[in-house]
């Protein structure tokens, strides 16, 4: 059975791309993207717990 962990981060509007890829660098794999309760773009990842 796969355990995931969980990353929740910030997208700045001017560097989206250069976050996701970094963190997908990384093996985060992006669930969602939503609305931040301050109105920001707050991107949900996952990955399989090492």
């Amino acid at each position: 059975m796969t355990t995931w962990e969980y990353l929740i981060t910030p997208l700045p509007l001017h560097t989206p791309k250069q976050v996701l890829d970094l963190h997908g660098s990384e093996g985060w794999e992006l669930v969602t993207v939503l609305t931040g309760p301050e109105g920001g773009a707050v991107a949900y990842l996952k990955r399989p717990k090492q």
